[in-house]
C-alpha cells in the first residue's frame, strides 16, 4: 500500500493524463458551442410563404413574410405559419447542437 495514499502501479500518472484529456475535451466542446452560436439557421412554413432565421444562440434574427400570405380576414393562419416556422428553426438549431456535442459525449452513455 502506498504511503502517500496514491494508487499502486503508477495510477497518478494515468489520472493526470485523464485530467488533461478531460480539459482538452472541454475546450473542444466550448469551441464547438461558440461555432454553433455564429451560425444562422432558416426554416420556412406555408410552402415558403414564411421564413424565419434563428441564430445558434436561439434568437430569432429575421422574419420574412410573403405579402401573399397576409390576409387581413385570416390573421390566424398567418400566426400559425409564423409559429410553425419558428418552431422548425428552433428544432434545427437543437439538432445541430446535439450533433456537435455528440462528437464529444457519444461514448459517455448519456451522462451529460
Amino acid at each position: 500500500m502506498s504511503k502517500r495514499g496514491g494508487f499502486p502501479g503508477g495510477m497518478p500518472g494515468n489520472m493526470n493524463n485523464l485530467m488533461k484529456q478531460a480539459q482538452r475535451m472541454q475546450r473542444q466542446m466550448e469551441e464547438a458551442q461558440k461555432d454553433l452560436e455564429t451560425k444562422e439557421i432558416t426554416a420556412s412554413a406555408g410552402g415558403g410563404a414564411i421564413e424565419v432565421t434563428v441564430s445558434g444562440k436561439r434568437e430569432v434574427t429575421k422574419v420574412k413574410i410573403d405579402p401573399e400570405a397576409v390576409d387581413p380576414e385570416d390573421v390566424e393562419t398567418l400566426e400559425d405559419l409564423v409559429m410553425a416556422a419558428v418552431n422548425e428553426a428552433m428544432h434545427k438549431v437543437d439538432e445541430q447542437s446535439q450533433a456537435a456535442m455528440s462528437k464529444f459525449t457519444g461514448g459517455m452513455g448519456g451522462m451529460f
